[in-house]
């Protein structure tokens, strides 16, 4: 083919008179999104819309205020609920973010692709496992009769399964059980990211002198920022909702964990136990409030969404 008949064929459409059609393109597009669209709407838009609604108004439907956030800001369950929350999802975050992205970078950088790929299947494993089922396996580890760690447990002067469950402990035993479920989707997460770094960029490192932990703190891990970042900020969400765990251990211990030891907790004895739907609804958006105000600041400080400059 000559030169003037490849210039020929790469002529664009429009050059050629011809309108390409959008139409039908544009029409898939919001084809496709109309369902998640409308998932979003009636498990997300509505049911917030109608918290704010119950928050604002009394069991008989009148304007109320800010009168149910000062109520169940007032309860003496309240503090302890939200204050239990945050100790845990300060560990849970660092303990998240620290060990997910250095198996990552070890993984990346230390371990073969064959090798790598067998242990993020290994990793991947319990996530594939449901919150009851989770809890449900911890409880049998926990418990100094029949966990085949007991050892370890009663070497850390916990001779009881009450011992085990000590409101102190708790924070950790949730931490574990969600690093546990999590961690390992994460990984798979954070493994994929950094392979989009492109090696061009960790040859330039490697022929500067940086090792290889030289190269994660200064190289990998700021290019993959973005998606800390974005985990950060799911992890958080995900655990502003606790809810499941504690109250299986509640159940199990036979009361020795407290039945509002999470804000869910509360809004759930506030519900279903008190029938006030309505302090449970200022509970909600008291939660949606401090995961929107954590999350908004996160994406300003790390410009999450900022387009790269071409």
């Amino acid at each position: 083919m000559t030169l003037l008949e490849t210039e020929r064929v790469a002529v664009s459409p429009l050059r050629r008179g011809i309108t390409p059609r959008r139409g039908g393109r544009g029409f898939a597009g919001y084809f496709f999104v109309a369902g998640y669209a409308l998932l979003l709407f009636a498990f997300g838009v509505f049911p917030t819309c109608y918290s704010f609604y119950l928050a604002l108004t009394n069991d008989q439907g009148r304007f109320t205020g800010i009168n149910q956030f000062l109520k169940v800001a007032q309860d003496y369950r309240f503090v302890p609920a939200f204050t239990n929350m945050l100790i845990y999802l300060v560990m849970w975050l660092v303990v998240l973010v620290v060990l997910v992205v250095l198996v990552a970078v070890v993984l990346r950088s230390r371990v073969r692709p064959g090798t790598s790929a067998l242990f993020r299947f290994l990793y991947y494993i319990p996530g594939a496992l449901a919150g009851v089922a989770s809890v449900l396996v911890w409880l049998f580890m926990l418990d100094p009769d029949v966990s085949p760690v007991s050892w370890l447990l009663t070497s850390m002067g916990m001779q009881s399964f009450a011992a085990v469950l000590a409101p102190g402990n708790l924070p950790l035993i949730l931490m574990l059980i969600a690093f546990w479920t999590g961690a390992g989707g994460w990984m798979v997460v954070m493994y994929g990211a950094l392979n989009n770094i492109p090696d061009e960029v960790l040859e330039a490192a490697r022929m500067d002198g940086a090792g290889p932990w030289r190269t994660a703190w200064h190289i990998q891990i700021p290019m993959i920022r973005q998606w800390i970042v974005y985990m950060t900020i799911m992890a958080f969400a995900t655990g502003t909702q606790l809810f499941v765990e504690p109250q299986l251990l509640q159940t199990a211990s036979l009361g020795r964990v407290s039945p509002s030891w999470s804000p869910n907790q509360l809004a759930y004895v506030y519900a279903f136990q008190q029938g006030d739907f309505n302090g449970a609804a200022a509970i909600s958006v008291f939660l949606l409030a401090l995961g929107l105000m954590a999350a908004g600041l996160l994406v300003a400080r790390s410009n999450l969404f900022k387009l790269d400059e071409k």
